[in-house]
């Protein structure tokens, strides 16, 4: 008989001017793994966060039953104290304290004295560390260890709480395809051992390797659940769920109209490390990029590739940096990220949240801000042109919203990518560098992006795209860099390439 640890009923959450959640459902059995899916703004996060009690019980409608009891959280501790715990896509740890320190950070041990124990601090916080594998002394600073191992502290912090039933919000959006296997495997292990996962994530294939239901959501409502072994628990089938028909081709076609002239063309590159300037992160890469060219970039974490891109883009990354740059076939040098973007050449980063968007102003002011001088006269801001631009990017990349006064920050994650690609299709580049553009977001947001970047190149624009998702570059590119630790290792055709051999050029780089 099904052993039930959680039940929300009718859940109903609305924002200004929006209804995020209508009258959702969701059951989740003791000791399952449990996928929460569908496209961005389904409403897959605030149905969590309306559990753990960020959103607290007032400010929605519905029940929540734990263990059979009624539960009304008012805030996070609450929902922790009934051994809850979600761990969100990016991670609230502090870089530099220890690991020891961020998993204890407002729960210490003290002694009679009130004084904090360190030492049972941080043998408490190796006890944990050892549960989920992870092998660092727990004095060591946050930023000294990488997102995988970070990743790791968030989840030993979970067991420090006695988590009973764990949330992850795509816990591998920033993790290698290695990184992410391990830690599916973790929970995998974690499950033999009693304990209740819910996991979102955009990553279809992660959902069937270890997810023994998934429900979906759609515009805020409940669509179904699938169940492993019962039903068909297919990419194809998740995505005629998400997105309501199916998506015969993931990848839209394009006329590969690949032009003879070089746009964008780097000769011996080399950049070392702003910190450690004796560290080489990009070591002598050269490489082309022609008119209506896409051109892939792969390579492990670390291989140097946001290094690379970030370097060219107005030496906005690195230090004594070496090598020639040469656009439509003329030499180049772009003392900041300016001089880059008046010269057709665009950047969009890995980090929306951080280094791309400004998520406490408006679509509006962030569509603008990369080329101000396109809406001010005399140095004066035109806020009707302003707007009208800002209306006008919105329409043209998709960006469900109201309307571009809205804060970008309430967007989802989806959305705010739209938002962010819109900000640099503002400057009007001819070279646009993405990097990870799809990460995070679901399977018709992807669609939306890639048919963007195949207008551009249709147009005689170029476009340089940096993927962890291999899959992505072959069915994008036209050909395709390999890195690995600095170094260029190989140029392929993407019609002849394949995952195993652009791996197989990274693992024997690594061994040799």
């Amino acid at each position: 008989m099904a052993d039930t640890i959680l039940e929300m009923k009718s859940i109903t959450k609305e924002f200004p001017g929006v209804k995020a959640l209508d009258n959702v459902n969701l059951v989740v059995e003791r000791g399952e793994i449990h996928a929460l899916i569908g496209e961005n703004g389904a409403g897959k996060s605030t149905l969590m966060n309306v559990l753990s009690g960020i959103y607290p019980v007032g400010t929605y409608a519905g029940e929540i039953y734990y263990n059979g009891e009624l539960c009304q959280f008012h805030n996070l501790r609450e929902s922790e104290e009934k051994n809850i715990v979600i761990i969100h896509q990016e991670l609230a740890l502090i870089p530099l304290l220890t690991i020891g320190e961020n998993m204890f950070l407002g729960n210490e041990y003290r002694n009679r004295l009130g004084v904090i124990d360190w030492e049972k601090t941080y043998a408490e916080a190796e006890k944990h560390m050892q549960q989920v594998g992870l092998h660092e002394s727990a004095s060591t600073l946050i930023k000294d260890i990488g997102t995988g191992k970070q990743q790791l502290v968030e989840i030993a912090k979970a067991f420090s709480k006695n988590v009973k039933l764990l949330i992850l919000d795509e816990p591998t959006s920033s993790l290698n395809d290695e990184d992410a296997k391990m830690l599916l495997d973790l929970l995998i292990a974690f499950k033999e051992q009693g304990l209740t996962s819910i996991i979102i994530t955009h990553k279809l294939n992660e959902i069937i390797y270890c997810a023994d239901k998934a429900t979906i959501l759609r515009d805020g409502a409940t669509i179904e659940t699938l169940v492993k072994g019962v039903d068909e628990m297919s990419e194809d089938r998740i995505i005629k769920g998400m997105v309501g028909r199916p998506m015969a081709d993931r990848y839209p076609l394009r006329q590969h109209n690949v032009q003879p002239e070089v746009a964008l063309e780097v000769r011996n590159w080399s950049v070392y490390h702003p910190l450690y300037p004796e560290k080489t992160v990009v070591d002598n890469v050269s490489f082309k990029v022609h008119k209506g060219e896409v051109v892939g970039f792969s390579g492990l974490q670390g291989a140097g590739r946001t290094e690379l891109a970030m370097s060219i883009f107005g030496r906005s990354y690195g230090s004594s940096i070496t090598g020639e740059l040469f656009i439509n076939g003329k030499p180049a040098q772009f003392k900041n990220p300016e001089a880059a973007i008046r010269q057709g050449l665009s950047y969009v980063t890995e980090d929306r949240k951080t280094n791309g968007l400004i998520l406490g102003e408006s679509i509006r002011m962030n569509t603008t801000l990369a080329r101000m001088d396109k809406i001010c006269n005399h140095s004066i801001i035109n806020n009707d042109l302003e707007k009208q631009k800002a209306e006008e990017m919105k329409e043209e990349m998709g960006t469900k919203t109201p309307t571009v006064e809205q804060v970008i920050g309430n967007l989802s994650g989806g959305n705010q990518q739209k938002a962010l690609l819109g900000k640099w299709m503002f400057t009007d580049p001819e070279i646009l560098i993405l990097d990870e553009p799809t990460r995070g977001i679901d399977v018709g947001a992807k669609y939306d992006i890639y048919c963007l970047i195949n207008r551009m190149v249709e147009q005689g624009k170029s476009v340089v795209m940096i993927s962890s998702e291999m899959p992505e570059l072959l069915g994008m590119c036209d050909r395709i860099y390999v890195m690995n630790e600095g170094k260029l290792l190989a140029e392929l055709d993407a019609k002849q390439a394949t995952q195993e051999s652009i791996m197989g050029y990274i693992i024997r780089a690594g061994s040799n």
